[in-house]
């Protein structure tokens, strides 16, 4: 699901009740169309506005909460990189960067920040074109890039031909008792529920992508499909270990 769009004023009973991400969204609607920002600005702006001073409207009884929770929100921005440091200006001006201005009227900006905060730690190299494309927002081509790393790595470590792809190629290279990459002293139902797991991935999420079109319109829904298959090279580069060391003992 994504968000509504964010439109209209900052008013009073939103700054109290909103999360302060989404707090911070609003403000970065709010603040796109100037060229020079500031927090002093802002939290200046706000203080007159609900402090009585603007337009002749009472004052607000929790003015320093509330401009505690504007601060908040400026704090998020910048910590996501959305407001930063404007080069033409002193050090004591702002902007709404690139990525801020791009994400400003985006009603899936926030789902987006949280996906890209998912595959932003440490993950498999063969996984890095496919957090390419997802901070480019080609979802389904990172997907299918991801799946795909999954399956080239798995036919390495097996060492099976080259024609043999997907499903068939997991329940070969994890076929029980006698699969290259099967767990041969663990017991028979893990190494069927070994080799169904990675079976069912691909039926699951690397055939579509790669026989028809598939709108991934969520980016969480992306990230969930994408970030799984870093775990399952981690289970590839095991098994490969793992045969690599019994052929070594073998030949002693």
């Amino acid at each position: 699901m994504t968000s509504a769009r964010i439109s209209g004023p900052l008013v009073p009973e939103l700054i109290r009740t909103l999360p302060t991400p989404e707090l911070g969204l609003h403000l970065l609607a709010s603040l796109a169309g100037e060229a020079n920002i500031s927090s002093n600005n802002v939290l200046r702006g706000f203080q007159s506005s609900f402090g009585g001073g603007y337009g002749g409207n009472p004052a607000e009884p929790d003015l320093d909460r509330l401009l505690q929770r504007i601060a908040d929100a400026w704090a998020w921005l910048v910590s996501k990189g959305l407001i930063g440091p404007n080069p033409t200006q002193d050090q004591n001006w702002n902007r709404v960067t690139t990525e801020g201005r791009a994400l400003a009227q985006d009603p899936a900006a926030l789902l987006k920040l949280h996906g890209a905060e998912r595959l932003a730690g440490p993950l498999d190299e063969a996984l890095t074109r496919a957090r390419t494309y997802f901070n480019l927002g080609d979802y389904e081509t990172a997907c299918f890039a991801a799946m795909k790393a999954v399956e080239v790595a798995v036919r390495d470590a097996a060492g099976l031909a080259n024609g043999l792809t997907g499903t068939a190629l997991m329940q070969q290279a994890f076929q029980p008792e006698k699969g290259p990459l099967t767990d041969t002293e663990s017991e028979r139902g893990e190494q069927v529920g070994m080799m169904s797991f990675f079976a069912g991935a691909f039926g699951a999420f690397r055939n579509p992508v790669g026989h028809r079109t598939v709108h991934f319109d969520d980016p969480m829904e992306a990230t969930e499909t994408a970030k799984p298959t870093d775990l399952v090279l981690g289970v590839v580069r095991r098994a490969k270990k793992g045969g690599e060391a019994g052929v070594e003992r073998g030949k002693k």
